[in-house]
């Protein structure tokens, strides 16, 4: 949860960096239009307990702020958009299409509830920010929506059909954030590797990370979001092989190790073409990072499905994990299937969980005695290396700039760096 500081408005920010980027654009069109006075909620749909968060955090902020104008948007407010203006403490609410749009923000007559049927949009319309209040990386949306179903996500009912930016709009926008000082850039998008098929010429994913790099030489780091094993491009391991300023760390939305599960997920790889993906990863860089999103307590996973996926944690190598207890989500498929026992779900996650700590600590020791380049985030005191490690430094820094610290042990999750001289 990130906040965008005053004259601009408050903006509250659940959830993935692309909802992340897309509350800058909020921002700066509502501080243009003159709602400075006024908290923004921008919510996540990805979970029950993320729609949850979401209305108690409007409830806290409006004892917090007796009489402030609540606007709230984003995935759970597309969705669920009664819910919402069912609140009181609730001044109007706005879908997802419409927070990125000039007139929603506009002085005149605005509706209580304006949120449109996102299967319908099909808006390719560029989203150009200047920079980011409160971040020392700048994110760049390459992609909208999704086109595929899998059984347990509502985010496509949320974003809409899978739209992408042109090439040429993205390269002006990297030229622009790294024009204004930022050194590292991150592709974001609900389904970036799914990138260029709506565009003439079908340009794929790594041709526009190819493109970026050659055409924009003031990037010194980029890195992406969320990858689809059973989308990535032959570019993109050619890249990750070759280009240096690409980061060694990818994240990638697995799921599950178990192929019964996965056919139920409706997911569009299997086991062993997830494990490939890694192995191949590895070959192109093989000091990558690799991060994954797992689901614990998927309907009807037994004990042995489980441990596939406890399993794959070791057999890939797997650093940084991001655990999900399964929630079911009404509307989806999964949410009619057989359900497991609440406090299995949650014994499931607890044991991934473990796995994902003892993951990070071998991750983090192959760090020890190396020296990492850290952009320095706000505060000056910490930051992230080239491996998205997080490292705490001796000193402060300059937040935003990229130091080089020598690395010694972990603790708590985290590298202790002590800056180069």
């Amino acid at each position: 949860m990130t906040l965008a500081p005053s004259p601009a408005p408050e903006i509250v920010t659940f959830g993935c960096r692309l909802n992340l980027a897309e509350s800058q654009r909020i921002a700066d069109l509502a501080g243009a239009a003159g709602l400075g006075d006024a908290v923004i909620v921008n919510t996540c749909a990805v979970t029950a307990e993320a729609e949850r968060q979401a209305r108690q955090t409007i409830r806290r902020l409006a004892r917090q702020r007796p009489g402030a104008r609540i606007i709230v948007t984003g995935c759970a407010a597309q969705i669920h958009p009664d819910r919402f203006a069912d609140m009181p403490e609730v001044e109007q609410v706005v879908g997802n299409a419409e927070k990125l749009r000039v007139e929603t923000w506009t002085p005149s007559a605005r509706p209580r509830v304006d949120v449109a049927d996102i299967m319908r949009n099909h808006d390719t319309a560029r989203h150009m920010v200047a920079g980011f209040a409160d971040q020392t990386r700048a994110f760049v949306e390459i992609q909208q929506g999704c086109d595929h179903r899998c059984t347990f996500c509502i985010i496509p009912f949320a974003r809409g059909p899978s739209r992408s930016l042109p090439p040429d709009s993205l390269v002006g926008q990297a030229r622009t954030l790294t024009a204004a000082g930022y050194r590292e850039i991150v592709l974001t998008g609900v389904d970036t590797t799914a990138y260029g098929v709506d565009l003439p010429g079908r340009p794929s994913f790594g041709a526009l990370i190819g493109r970026l790099l050659a055409e924009v030489p003031g990037i010194e780091r980029l890195r992406l979001s969320s990858l689809d094993p059973a989308e990535i491009d032959d570019e993109t391991y050619r890249l990750f092989a070759d280009q240096p300023r690409l980061m060694p760390h990818v994240h990638l939305s697995l799921q599950s190790g178990d192929d019964l599960i996965l056919k139920r997920m409706k997911r569009r790889h299997s086991r062993t073409q997830a494990l490939a993906a890694i192995a191949r990863l590895r070959h192109a860089r093989p000091d990558i990072a690799i991060g994954a999103d797992l689901i614990a307590g998927f309907p009807t996973e037994s004990e042995a499905m489980f441990a596939n996926t406890l399993r794959l944690v070791d057999e890939g190598g797997l650093d940084l994990l991001h655990v999900f207890p399964f929630s079911p989500r009404p509307g989806t498929p999964a949410a009619k299937m057989p359900q497991l026992p609440g406090p299995e779900i949650r014994a499931r996650a607890a044991r991934l969980r473990a796995a994902g700590t003892a993951a990070v600590a071998r991750f983090l020791s192959r760090f020890a005695g190396a020296r990492a380049q850290v952009l320095v985030e706000r505060g000056g005191r910490d930051g992230h290396s080239e491996h998205f490690a997080r490292v705490v430094l001796d000193r402060p820094a300059l937040p935003g700039s990229i130091v080089a610290a020598d690395i010694g042990a972990a603790r708590d999750g985290a590298l202790a760096g002590t800056l180069a001289a």
